[in-house]
């Protein structure tokens, strides 16, 4: 047996099987490369899920997370230090928001808003058609069929995705499930007990599922009338994934409440939710919110040194997304395999669809990992959409590296 089919059996014996990660123990990173204990190099087209957006081995982020544990601080969420009074206010000032709630996982950051939506609500027992006031408990927050925002017991009791919640419960109630991209159903799932409108504007789990044009705006305008939150998770698409700066530029569509994790913190677990000063402090108080390491000295670090990358670099990092991404995209398109349902995608957050008949998605994830003497790393989405996300500083000769191996695969 190889090392790696060796560390990957030890670690099925020490954890349960709650992933089916690719057959492949990394080592090391740098750029958009990675290799295994084995020495063998794969470009990296998932980014961790879209988290390294910058690549690996950043030197501007590797500095700032060595340099902040040459200090040898460490502190919880309710210590004060210079760094987390920077970091705040700058994502605040880069979002374009008064104020930020810094968090740690992507998960906690929509608990956070989830919290953040019932008590808005709560406090200005909000008034749909003039059917007036209701009880303070019965709040309930939208969202869409193929959603995913995480795997806590709250998050999954609204998705549309029985694995995810099959022998989980009882579910929490309070949600509404409509249909992804369909506005009329949103207009006639507002009701009185609505808070918000919970969306993502590209579903990366779900399949690199793209809403009509329009959706975004219409959406914001529909919840602007009846007093009702409109919440993006842009943990996925946000800092530039798409070929913008946050998906919802696209459309301008800027949301009440932003949820934002993964890309802000690259190498660290850094999430955040941000909404305006009214919002904020009328519902966190002291004592009504926190977590232990939520903006920690190591997390602000580098989360102001990926503000300052993208504040200095973003004009021309999103003109590489744009370009590499038509480019990208037309050139599975021209792919040859009559298993090939759909190409889409947007920037560099790409699916490609294949037919029920084709076997899954799986196996060609598998095959582009095998291949020698360097792979390609990828994930399947949905059982048959193969999703790319490459980082955004992926060079066009990296691509066409790619595109060539991913059409000797697809077409053999």
């Amino acid at each position: 047996m190889t090392r790696s089919g060796n560390i990957i059996d030890s670690i099925k014996k020490g954890t349960p099987n709650h992933y089916q990660p690719l057959p492949v123990v990394l080592s090391e990173g740098d750029g958009c490369w990675v290799k295994d204990v084995a020495g063998k190099s794969y470009l990296d087209m998932l980014s961790c899920y879209s988290a390294v957006n910058l690549g690996y081995k950043h030197p501007k982020l590797t500095k700032a997370i060595t340099t902040q544990l040459d200090t040898g601080l460490t502190a919880c969420s309710n210590a004060v230090y210079n760094d987390k009074q920077i970091f705040n206010t700058k994502l605040a000032e880069f979002c374009g928001y008064d104020k930020a709630l810094v968090m740690n996982t992507g998960a906690e950051a929509v608990e956070t808003f989830i919290k953040l939506a019932r008590k808005w609500r709560s406090l200005n027992r909000v008034r749909v058609g003039g059917i007036g006031d209701t009880a303070e408990d019965d709040a309930e927050i939208i969202v869409c069929a193929n959603n995913f925002h995480g795997r806590t017991t709250t998050i999954i009791s609204f998705s549309s995705e029985l694995l995810y919640r099959e022998g989980f419960g009882p579910q929490t109630p309070g949600f509404r499930i409509i249909p992804y991209g369909d506005i009329k159903a949103l207009e006639q799932a507002i009701n009185f007990k609505t808070a918000a409108f919970l969306v993502e504007p590209i579903q990366g789990e779900g399949g690199i599922n793209i809403p009509p044009q329009g959706y975004l705006s219409e959406a914001k305008q529909i919840c602007a009338q009846k007093g009702v939150l409109f919440a993006l998770d842009e943990i996925q698409t946000g800092f530039g994934r798409t070929g913008k700066m946050f998906a919802w530029e696209h459309e301008d569509a800027k949301p009440d409440v932003l949820i934002l994790g993964k890309s802000l913190g690259s190498y660290i677990p850094v999430s955040a939710v941000l909404a305006d000063k009214e919002k904020m402090d009328a519902v966190f108080t002291p004592g009504t919110h926190g977590s232990t390491f939520a903006d920690n000295p190591l997390a602000c670090a580098i989360g102001i040194a990926v503000l300052e990358v993208f504040s200095a670099e973003g004009s021309k990092l999103l003109a590489n997304v744009s370009k590499n991404g038509r480019w990208f995209t037309k050139q599975l398109k021209g792919i040859k395999n009559p298993h090939i349902k759909e190409v889409r995608g947007r920037g560099l957050f790409v699916g490609v669809e294949l037919l029920p008949e084709a076997g899954g998605a799986r196996r060609f994830c598998e095959a582009l990992v095998q291949l020698k003497p360097s792979g390609i790393i990828c994930k399947e989405t949905h059982k048959n959409v193969i999703r790319f996300a490459p980082p955004l500083i992926i060079a066009r000769e990296e691509l066409e590296w790619a595109v060539d191996r991913i059409r000797q695969v697809l077409e053999n």
